[in-house]
């Protein structure tokens, strides 16, 4: 992904209602030193509203590559907000990682049957969560093709 010698950022979009999550999922994808680019969402309701483009301050150009979704949140739950974004032919393309505390069986299975690429408990420590991040970081951005 070159373009007159300079990377693109991976454009990745979280949506999380956790303040605290989000900056550590940042700060983690800083310290393995991954060439990102993050914008967030705190609700369900916001994330499918910004990728059909009626966000207020819509902040891609083009839509995320990725998208790290947590399931707990207010006004549109992260399953609903997965449902919608699968069921629809301009946003289905867009790889889904489910991102939560949850470690619920019945969680895992209804957010495969609803599309999701991959389902990922959040780590209980800092160096847990780093080391993951990293990980789906170089998995997502060397290995896996993406729609650009």
């Amino acid at each position: 992904m070159k373009t007159t010698g300079e990377m693109i950022p991976f454009r990745i979009l979280i949506a999380d209602d956790d303040n605290d999550d989000i900056q550590l999922t940042k700060d983690c994808f800083d310290e393995n030193k991954l060439n990102v680019k993050i914008d967030e969402v705190a609700d369900g309701q916001s994330l499918v509203e910004l990728l059909r483009g009626k966000g207020k301050n819509y902040p891609f150009k083009d839509l995320p590559q990725l998208i790290l979704l947590d399931l707990n949140m207010p006004r549109k739950s992260g399953f609903e907000a997965l449902a919608e974004i699968k069921a629809d032919e301009n946003l289905c393309k867009i790889p889904i990682i489910v991102f939560t505390t949850s470690k619920a069986p019945k969680d895992i299975e209804k957010a495969y049957q609803l599309g999701a690429n991959c389902f990922v408990s959040k780590p209980n420590t800092l160096d847990e969560w780093c080391e993951k991040m990293g990980k789906l970081g170089r998995f997502w951005m060397e290995c896996v093709k993406v729609v650009n």
